[in-house]
């Protein structure tokens, strides 16, 4: 599969579904309210916690699958290992939605700060949020093998399309059906059971074909081999929903349920920043995991390093606008002054914290290829007893500033105090070329940009006017960027000197 195929599809997809789920908002909450769009938000971050349950199995599956097309496995080993994670996930899936519905009415009324809604009508979308979270995580273990086959193409589109029905074809819905909780996430269940179904015989049909009679039922066994490399993925995610929700837990509890809406605005736009490196890390960790099973050490730093300019020319812009034209970029989308002028100095802080997790992210790619997570495990616990409980106190004693003062400050001491001992364990040298030449002259150049536009743009009043604006400077920020990415230099020099030689 081209990895390049690959990664524009990747793109495509995650920059289509990040817009689309942002510009759908403000119809989300004209339609259903704040406080009912608090539950959104309230359903999101459980969906994210609940992948503390994963153990692992996800990327591992995924790994595999690539470690298959490597030829460092054979079919029918990788089946196996596909229904014995099947088996967990299912599992797991039940255990984990019978618990949230049955405590549905204690999270209504105890947890939730509601204030308008009725009690019954929160706790029967709480229910089916459970439902909807537990068949979603599913999923992820069939994307997993997708992803690994490299069918990154078509997953694309696949996501395209579950977007679209969820975000877009959801405003039909709210007209001629209705706009309760209730019945929102009653139709989000039956795109989750579409979705669950469509994936599960994606994977099927690309698993490779092994006699019948080498089938074997569901069994421990398989997992012995990768339950080592599973755990070290688990605490590893583990530690990201534990460094990337425990805010917005905290916050679902202590704040009404409009303004924890409110805050979950500004941090889904933050999101944006770490959509950017998505895309290129879904189709970077299979291929840099074939080429480390197949002994290809120079490839692998080689794509890395030019994985990480690629990044850093469309995420550190991306960062740079967000926090420097906060509330320019809140009031272009939302169109109320009010909500840009409260979410401003939140969106700030998350956007500069997510653009430097973008970045220090790349390190983990290289130990995951690699089948080594020891220094990435020992790094993230104490990263996660420094933050965890400066998070909870700063939430706590400043609310959502506090929160986003703890979320920048982290991100940057664990970029600069961690990120050079992973790269000297496994390349020695490699730090200083990366940190200088991949990530440095871009940050640099962009910063700059930055500074001078914040100091000189008068800004105009009209929204219209306004959003052009803020994508004119935005393209304006990636090529800056890319002027200092020596990839994009090199590549566009090369296509120049190609044409004047076939025109010579």
């Amino acid at each position: 599969m081209s990895l390049k195929r690959n990664i524009l599809a990747n793109y495509a997809s995650q920059i289509y579904v990040t817009l689309i789920g942002i510009v759908m908002v403000p119809m989300y909450v004209k339609y259903m309210g704040a406080e009912a769009y608090g539950l959104v938000g309230f359903f999101a971050m459980l969906q994210a916690w609940f992948q503390l349950l994963d153990m692992g199995l996800t990327p591992t599956m995924a790994r595999e699958t690539a470690r298959f097309n490597g030829g460092a496995t054979d079919a029918l080993s990788l089946r196996r290992l596909l229904r014995a994670m099947e088996g967990i996930f299912i599992g797991v899936a039940v255990l984990g939605g019978s618990a949230m519905v049955a405590g549905s009415g204690v999270i209504a009324s105890s947890w939730l700060k509601v204030q308008q809604l009725p009690l019954t009508e929160v706790q029967h979308a709480i229910k089916l949020m459970a439902l909807i979270v537990a068949l979603r995580w599913v999923c992820g273990l069939y994307r997993g093998a997708i992803n690994g086959f490299e069918r990154l193409v078509w997953l694309s589109g696949f996501n395209i399309a579950m977007s679209t029905a969820r975000f877009v074809l959801v405003i039909p819905f709210f007209i001629y059906v209705g706009t309760s909780p209730t019945q929102f996430f009653s139709y989000q269940l039956v795109l989750a059971v579409v979705e669950v179904v469509v994936l599960i015989t994606k994977t099927y049909r690309l698993l490779p074909k092994v006699v019948a009679a080498k089938r074997t039922s569901w069994q421990w066994a398989p997992l012995r081999s990768v339950l080592k490399f599973s755990l070290s993925i688990a605490f590893t995610s583990s530690v990201w929903v534990l460094v990337t929700q425990t805010d917005k837990l905290v916050l679902s509890k202590l704040l009404p349920l409009s303004d924890y809406a409110y805050f979950t605005l500004a941090v889904l736009v933050a999101s944006g920043v770490m959509a950017i490196s998505g895309p290129i890390s879904g189709a970077l960790l299979p291929r840099m995991s074939k080429l480390a099973a197949t002994g290809d050490d120079d490839g692998v730093i080689r794509l890395y390093r030019n994985a990480t300019q690629l990044v850093g020319v469309i995420a550190i812009p991306a960062a740079l606008m967000l926090a420097f034209f906060s509330e320019q970029v809140l009031w272009a989308w939302t169109g109320d002054a009010a909500i840009a002028r409260q979410a401003a100095p939140v969106l700030t802080l998350y956007a500069l914290g997510n653009g430097i997790l973008a970045l220090g992210a790349f390190p983990y790619y290289l130990q995951f290829a690699k089948g080594d997570l020891r220094l990435h495990m020992i790094g993230n616990a104490f990263f996660v007893l420094l933050l965890i409980p400066a998070l909870i106190w700063a939430t706590l004693h400043y609310g959502v500033i506090g929160a986003g003062w703890a979320w920048f400050g982290a991100n940057a001491v664990y970029f600069l105090a961690w990120v050079p001992k992973v790269h000297r364990r496994f390349v020695k040298g490699l730090h200083t070329q990366w940190l200088l030449r991949d990530v440095g002259a871009i940050v640099l150049l962009t910063v700059l940009g930055a500074l001078l536009a914040h100091s000189l743009v008068t800004w105009p009043h009209d929204r219209g006017q306004l959003a052009v604006g803020i994508a004119v400077m935005s393209l304006a920020m990636v090529a800056i960027a890319a002027i200092g990415s020596s990839l994009v230099r090199e590549t566009i020099g090369s296509k120049w000197r190609a044409r004047f030689a076939t025109q010579g």
